[in-house]
């Protein structure tokens, strides 16, 4: 019997515990140390999990626990260190998102990848999802034809997490809303139009609703309570534009909060064939016949942390190449680091070093 790939989880929290429940689904896997630099969450959650190291020091856990694959799970500002730490130690890493606080650390991540020898897989865990992976054969098929414009949209009315803690805290976020929610539908058109080229942002960002904290208004909070004797210096609104070197554009709308109504959407339109998801699902707008038609995709649902657990297993035996890579990862920071450099600025600026 083959040995299972052993795995070490670094971040106890909810999101480790999301990433540790998905391992658990996959045969080949084993849970084999968890770290956090709590010690009473990670023994609660070894416990739960049934992991018998636990430590409360990345390094030691790295030296001691014989890992193939590590899982970052932590607060953003410690994914570029947890990463480089685990590429050294000779795990391929599959990092959460956003990858890093910025684009520079995540290329010094990328970099770091290369040198060992070892891959970094991001956790765009949409990409996993029953109606992300049909809009993707749909493109492989040609249906969209040449994509020229994209447009994603996700708004919370009251949706800030953790407020006055580390989410709200940009030197351990990174930023709000963007860097948080909006890296995912980002991410998500990028892949699915295959845009790996952006070349200009421009965008605006603005901070209205989290400070002072005793005056949010909300009826419910994600990693709450909040802490009133906190930070909030980050973004709660963004929306902008993108293009790239394909001549396509996408535009954005993202908030953690606003007046207005809670809603998502990607959209994408090509010459062929669009395509919008939204909370009823998928349907593609084409031609049929020498007619218009509209087409609901009807689709098995699965559980895309399952599926992304799986991967990065078959990552680490080397069977499969990860399903967002790092190279990847960095140039949606780099997009992200250039919507926040426009939003500073009031124009439009150019996005890494293109």
């Amino acid at each position: 019997m083959a040995s299972k790939v052993r795995i070490g989880i670094y971040g106890a929290g909810s999101i480790g515990s999301t990433h540790a429940k998905a391992l658990g689904s996959v045969q080949d896997a084993q849970i084999a140390a968890m770290c956090d630099t709590i010690e009473a969450r990670v023994n609660e959650k070894a416990d739960a999990f049934k992991v018998e190291k636990r430590y409360t020091d990345l390094k030691k856990m790295l030296k001691e626990s014989d890992l193939d694959g590590l899982i970052v799970a932590v607060p953003n500002a410690f994914h570029a260190e947890g990463t480089i730490e685990g590429l050294k130690a000779g795990c391929n890493v599959l990092c959460e998102k956003p990858m890093a606080l910025n684009a520079a650390q995540g290329r010094k991540m990328v970099e770091a990848a290369e040198k060992a020898g070892k891959v970094i897989q991001m956790g765009m865990v949409r990409r996993f999802s029953a109606e992300s992976q049909a809009l993707r054969a749909f493109a492989a098929e040609g249906g969209f034809g040449k994509i020229y414009h994209m447009r994603v949209f996700m708004r919370r009315r009251r949706g800030i997490p953790g407020l006055g803690g580390w989410f709200t805290t940009k030197a351990l976020s990174g930023g709000g809303g963007l860097i948080d929610i909006g890296v995912h539908v980002i991410d998500q058109v990028m892949w699915l139009s295959d845009n790996w080229e952006p070349t200009t942002a421009s965008a605006g960002v603005y901070s209205k609703f989290g400070s002072p904290l005793d005056k949010y208004v909300y009826t419910g909070m994600w990693a709450g309570p909040p802490k009133l004797d906190g930070v909030f210096d980050v973004d709660d609104y963004a929306t902008g534009l993108v293009r790239f070197a394909s001549g396509a554009t996408l535009s954005l709308e993202v908030s953690w909060a606003a007046n207005a109504e809670d809603g998502s959407l990607v959209e994408i339109l090509g010459d062929k064939g669009g395509a919008k998801l939204d909370s009823s699902g998928v349907t593609i707008y084409t031609e049929k016949s020498g007619r218009l038609a509209d087409m609901k995709l009807l689709l098995a649902q699965v559980v895309p942390f399952d599926l992304q657990a799986a991967n990065f297993v078959a990552v680490c035996q080397g069977k499969a190449k990860p399903n967002a890579t790092g190279e990847q990862g960095a140039v949606v920071m780099e997009v992200l680091d250039a919507i926040y450099k426009s939003g500073e600025l009031g124009r439009e600026v150019k996005v890494g070093g293109r």
